[in-house]
């Protein structure tokens, strides 16, 4: 449960810092990032699944790089529920999933060495 709630609150605190940097990525406030931070949870658990079976002879065409491009998409995904959080067009949402994606990562590194 402490995983959970570190991954949720590491990954709002990475809307909020993409906001600043990647221009057309908006999050009005925390409580939005955390609604969004959520919410990407869910969308990644039952449709980026599914999305990502549909699509995987491009992923392997493009040795994995697709990936970004189906990451991409659930954040629009995400920005078309919920009014406080924002994507204005492709080449933002590709530059924050790949942010995003190096959050995770460094997110990942960060709870296997806690748990040793």
């Amino acid at each position: 449960m402490t995983t959970f709630l570190f991954r949720w609150i590491i990954n709002a605190i990475a809307f909020m810092a993409i906001a600043m940097i990647v221009p057309g990525f908006e999050v009005t406030s925390f409580g939005y990032a955390l609604l969004a931070a959520f919410v990407l949870g869910l969308v990644n658990a039952f449709v980026r699944p599914l999305l990502f079976i549909l699509t995987l002879p491009v992923t392997i065409i493009t040795l994995g790089l697709f990936v970004f491009v189906l990451n991409a998409l659930m954040l629009w995904i995400v920005s078309s529920v919920i009014d406080g959080f924002d994507v204005q067009g492709f080449v933002p949402a590709f530059l924050a999933a790949i942010l995003l994606w190096l959050v995770g990562w460094g997110t990942n590194v960060v709870i296997k060495h806690a748990k040793e």
